[in-house]
């Protein structure tokens, strides 16, 4: 988004002198005038080009500067030095085409007094500041410039930039055009410099206040594109970052986070926009949800409770609501119980589920049973499968089967390839297959681990006779659990695999 050439607005205190004699109306008139004059081009981008561009920029910005000091109490007479520093800034927005000159300009030391004008008095010089720095670092500009952009990254952070747009953030208003423009072009550059260097998602919420801006961005009901920025710029702080997860959680976000979501537990977004947006908050919820004190919030937010009414309301959030649920619940107990202790009413038979919904059921169910090992809530997590006949069981082999065909395929194709290095192609072939659908094959075999070990006849039997009809024996369900055994990883530590594989061994060992 461009916010173009506007008519430099000067603030009230400083235009109530003039507007109200003299003509004031027509000083504003010459000031537009003189911006439409100012479109001068550069014919060739090089070095000399640049320095004289930074010099001209240079003496605009001491002009006006020294005009503003002089005058203080008399703005039209400092109002053409604006014009004039306004038009350089326009001017610098041709190093974009010249990327290659970057580590030139920053050792021009240009870059402090771009950046200090985020501070100017008029905000429409931090306007164009604000376009320029997003002309700049746009990812088509700085593509294929690995060096030069790392320069000018380091540079703009180094001159405290995140620091000062942020504070710029602080005193714009989407109810101005322009404004809610260098708003957008605030976050599109934000979101550009951690795209040069990642470790800025960090430090923009280490340095500033923008995770604060972020939160009562997504808490405004009403929908418009730089609340979806924002839910997508709050995502990428979240993604990769436990610092940030954990952060925003001190600060009440994931009772913020519910709430956004909350707005379309009964009702769906009017525009694809408005959809994206939804699913960036979901994802801003399943982030934070990674840290266990944030699990623990969102179980006192009543977000088991809120996530199983947008379920119930079968809007184009269910799915979201339900990879929610899984994240919460993984390695959570209390999650696990107050979703047991919670009614749900019966799905209808004949719905079909979408793979990824199916997939995502199955990891719950799985949480489920990783979460709730004892006591009354065990056994009213196991009376469902034997409910109707052990409909649910019935269920679970039909899709056991139908991952393990899908599987056995991929394994038959995976095995008529040649690649000449055996290690190589078993790492892959395993990934081929998890991609294929292995993993969710494994949550099955565990769960059917849990029903087998409870000793319940019924369920056991039910599980031979459905094995057998499909002329398969308990091996086959070995076979997959040790497989998964094997591949458990250390991620989250030697302690964890070595208990993770204990508890599959136990399941092996009773098949």
């Amino acid at each position: 988004m461009e916010s173009g050439n506007p008519t430099l607005k000067r603030k009230r205190s400083e235009v109530d002198a003039d507007t109200t004699e003299n003509g004031g109306g027509d000083v504003d008139l010459s000031l537009l005038e003189a911006v439409e004059k100012s479109q001068n081009t550069v014919d060739v981008l090089d070095l000399k080009t640049l320095k004289k561009l930074v010099l001209s920029f240079e003496r605009r910005l001491r002009d006006n500067l020294e005009a503003r000091l002089k005058y203080a109490e008399q703005p039209e007479k400092f109002a053409d030095s604006e014009i004039e520093l306004h038009e350089e800034l326009q001017k610098l927005k041709i190093l974009a085409g010249g990327p290659e000159l970057y580590p030139d300009l920053v050792s021009l030391n240009t870059i402090p007094s771009i950046l200090g004008l985020l501070a100017h008095d008029n905000t429409d010089i931090a306007i164009d500041v604000v376009s320029l720095l997003q002309d700049l670092t746009d990812e088509d500009v700085l593509e294929d410039n690995d060096e030069p952009a790392r320069i000018l990254v380091d540079a703009l952070i180094e001159n405290n930039a995140l620091e000062s747009l942020v504070q710029n953030l602080g005193r714009l208003s989407d109810s101005d055009p322009d404004e809610s423009t260098a708003i957008y072009n605030t976050l599109a550059t934000i979101e550009n410099l951690i795209e040069v260097k990642p470790a800025v998602a960090e430090m923009v919420c280490e340095r500033t206040k923008l995770l604060r801006w972020l939160l009562g961005k997504i808490k405004v009901r009403e929908f418009d594109s730089n609340k979806q920025y924002a839910s997508e710029i709050l995502a990428i702080l979240l993604q990769n970052s436990t610092a940030n997860q954990k952060k925003l959680g001190q600060m009440n976000g994931v009772d913020v986070v519910l709430q956004a979501v909350a707005m379309y537990k009964s009702r769906d977004p009017k525009s694809s926009d408005e959809e994206e947006m939804v699913e960036n908050l979901f994802d801003c919820l399943c982030c934070l949800l990674m840290p266990l004190e944030n699990k623990e919030r969102f179980v006192k937010a009543e977000g088991v409770e809120l996530m199983i009414i947008i379920m119930k309301q079968k809007k184009l959030a269910y799915g979201s609501a339900i990879r929610a649920l899984d994240f919460a619940m993984t390695n959570y107990p209390p999650a696990c119980e107050r979703f047991v202790d919670i009614p749900i009413s019966k799905k209808n038979k004949k719905e079909r589920y979408q793979e990824d919904l199916e997939e995502r059921i199955i990891s719950l169910i799985a949480s489920l049973f990783g979460g709730i090992l004892r006591g009354s809530r065990r056994e009213r997590l196991l009376s469902k499968f034997v409910e109707n006949e052990c409909e649910k069981i019935d269920r679970l082999m039909e899709l056991y089967m139908r991952y393990s065909d899908r599987v056995k395929a991929e394994s038959e194709r995976l095995d008529n390839l040649e690649l000449d290095d055996f290690e190589m192609y078993e790492d892959e072939k395993y990934n081929r297959k998890l991609e294929s659908g292995l993993y969710t094959l494994q949550l099955i075999a565990v769960i059917l681990g849990h029903l087998w070990t409870s000793e319940h006849s019924g369920m056991r039997s039910r599980i031979e006779l459905l094995l057998k009809q499909q002329k398969l024996t308990k091996d086959h369900v070995k076979g997959i659990l040790q497989e998964y055994h094997d591949n458990i990883g250390d991620l989250d530590g030697l302690e964890e695999k070595e208990r993770a594989q204990a508890k599959i061994q136990k399941f092996i060992s009773a098949f």
